[in-house]
């Protein structure tokens, strides 16, 4: 019994889970709630309910998990023969019982809260949501780039879930007072965005180099991979590209809109991007242009895991300033 539940936790990535579920309480508390304009404004959606909204996106996340090692088991069987649960650990029946649970109670727990907040179009990114893994599982995954872009693009989506149900209810208690002093709830949609943007780069280099570590179980199943059609030394590039559009990204957001954005400068902020993620980037850089095997590309695919977690513990940092420093 132990060990089944072992090889469920193991199937639906539960520490993966755990980050979502911690990147999305960062959004909410340690970085919109501080930044609202003033101790009389309060976050309005209810604990309770944000709490279901993360176990919504943790339930669906889990079954997207799911499925793609159901149809992916065979490639698996060459890429990571000793990490596959499904058919070995887990019957496939016993699988498509579990993404099937998981999904109708997270897609319906997600319409429950968009209609909560009277926004019942919400429900579609659920729903949507659900549709995206079961066809990057069985389709979009196999095709040239396709598979890569929606696993990035729903990663992204991760924080961004907290402003989509938060700033309609700021808007609907605090708006005219908003509208009095010209001012809107803009600047928090600006914030999570950055950290979803960053979400997005990340995961999309990430699957990228992901691609190539599994290149010969790929290969033998006729995939459409980056690696499989540019070839290693092109994928290099581009994800060499990628990182250094992420450097830029992250270059300018520094200096432009934080380090010079307080007086006195902020310093510590910099002193974290420097460490943290600038500089494990241009490691990451170096690490992929030199990957000639598996082993290299799987050193690359655990750093860039570090830099992500490294972008969404930021917000630790801005709660700190806010709180504390400014």
């Amino acid at each position: 019994m132990i060990g089944r539940i072992q090889s469920i936790f193991s199937l639906v990535r539960f520490p993966n889970l755990l980050i979502i579920a911690f990147t999305q309480y960062a959004m909410r508390y340690l970085l919109m709630e501080p930044l609202l304009p003033s101790d009389s404004f309060k976050l309005q959606f209810g604990e309770l309910q944000f709490a279901l909204l993360v176990f919504s996106t943790m339930l669906i996340a889990a079954a997207g998990y799911i499925i793609n090692d159901y149809f992916d088991t065979r490639a698996d069987l060459i890429n990571k023969p000793a990490r596959v649960v499904v058919g070995v650990k887990i019957s496939r029946k016993v699988a498509m019982i579990l993404h099937a649970v998981l999904n109708i109670c997270g897609v319906g727990i997600g319409v429950y809260l968009a209609f909560y907040v009277g926004l019942p179009s919400l429900s579609l990114v659920f729903v949507l949501s659900t549709g995206l893994l079961w066809f990057y599982s069985t389709n979009y995954k196999k095709q040239f780039l396709v598979g890569n872009l929606a696993v990035a693009f729903l990663t992204g989506l991760v924080p961004l879930m907290v402003v989509l149900f938060e700033i309609p209810l700021l808007n609907r208690e605090y708006g005219e007072v908003m509208i009095r002093y010209d001012a809107d709830f803009n600047y928090l949609f600006a914030w999570v965005s950055a950290f979803g943007f960053f979400a997005f780069i990340t995961t999309l280099i990430r699957e990228i180099i992901k691609d190539a570590e599994d290149f010969e179980g790929d290969m033998a199943y006729g995939m459409k991979t980056v690696p499989i059609v540019l070839g290693s030394f092109w994928t290099r590039i581009v994800v060499v590209v990628l990182i250094a559009v992420t450097l830029f990204a992250l270059i300018l957001l520094l200096f432009k809109y934080i380090y010079f954005s307080v007086d006195p400068v902020d310093s510590i902020s910099l002193v974290y991007f420097s460490l943290f993620l600038l500089l494990p980037l241009i490691v990451l850089a170096i690490q992929v242009m030199t990957a000639r095997d598996k082993r290299g590309y799987h050193r690359a695919s655990r750093l860039i895991k570090l830099v992500m977690i490294s972008g969404i513990l930021y917000s630790v940092v801005v709660f700190y300033l806010i709180a504390f420093k400014y």
